[in-house]
């Protein structure tokens, strides 16, 4: 699978994400069913796993690191809810708002998450801000069908939308659904929520980075090896 070329990645310690990822494993019991997301905690966590998780994943690339983990992996068929969702973040904010997607799979994590009954993020300390946007673009997947005029529309939004392309080459980037992702600089001004809704009025907009009111707990690891434990309040 191709690699995104995600802007303003932030480079986390090894230490902080093993950190995050050990607290991360210690919520799981065998015979668990789980939904991952996408990243290196996130994989770092799938290697921690106890014999005997099943898995539902939000990535292909998380797929491969699943299976060779040996971790059952199985489709979300509607017939159960996940014991618990983990992934990763991009930006952590007030409330454990957060910024995802710089792995582009935001929109199957967005799903996986809401099939959980508890979210859990795990990431590095190195994560937090004070307010979402503030070292990290917006994703915002978009049907490749008029792109151009969806990021037209979505400009009196969010004036600045780059496409995003393969690392190391000139072709745009295709999400695991097929769609492009725009890359958007939020406004400081910007209200979170209030946006959040606005964007998923724009015809051709499939769904967008800002995961609000979804986490139930952060586990923020820190070059020391200690983790901080958030709720969102």
């Amino acid at each position: 699978m191709a690699t995104p070329a995600a802007p303003n990645a932030k480079l986390a310690p090894v230490e902080a994400r093993e950190a995050a990822a050990s607290a991360a494993a210690e919520l799981v019991s065998p015979g668990m069913t789980i939904g991952l997301g996408s990243g290196r905690a996130v994989w770092a966590t799938v290697a921690r796993l106890p014999a005997g998780t099943r898995a539902v994943v939000a990535s292909e690339r998380t797929r491969e690191v699943a299976l060779t983990a040996r971790i059952e992996v199985v489709e979300l068929d509607g017939s159960f809810e996940l014991d618990l969702a983990f992934d990763g973040a991009d930006e952590v904010g007030p409330r454990l708002g957060l910024i995802k997607g710089g792995g582009g799979a935001l929109l199957r994590e967005k799903i996986v998450i809401s099939a959980a009954r508890r979210f859990v993020v795990v990431a590095e300390a190195s994560k937090r801000v004070e307010r979402l946007g503030e070292g990290f673009r917006l994703p915002v997947e978009v049907v490749r069908f008029g792109w151009a005029d969806t990021r037209r529309r979505l400009s009196a939004l969010l004036p600045v939308a780059e496409l995003r392309g393969i690392e190391g080459g000139s072709e745009p980037y295709l999400t695991d659904e097929g769609h492009y992702i725009l890359d958007c600089e939020i406004p400081a001004a910007a209200d979170p929520p209030a946006l959040a809704s606005a964007l998923k009025t724009i015809p051709g907009v499939v769904e967008h980075g800002l995961f609000l009111d979804m986490a139930d707990l952060a586990l923020l690891g820190n070059e020391d090896g200690t983790v901080e434990r958030l709720d969102p309040a």
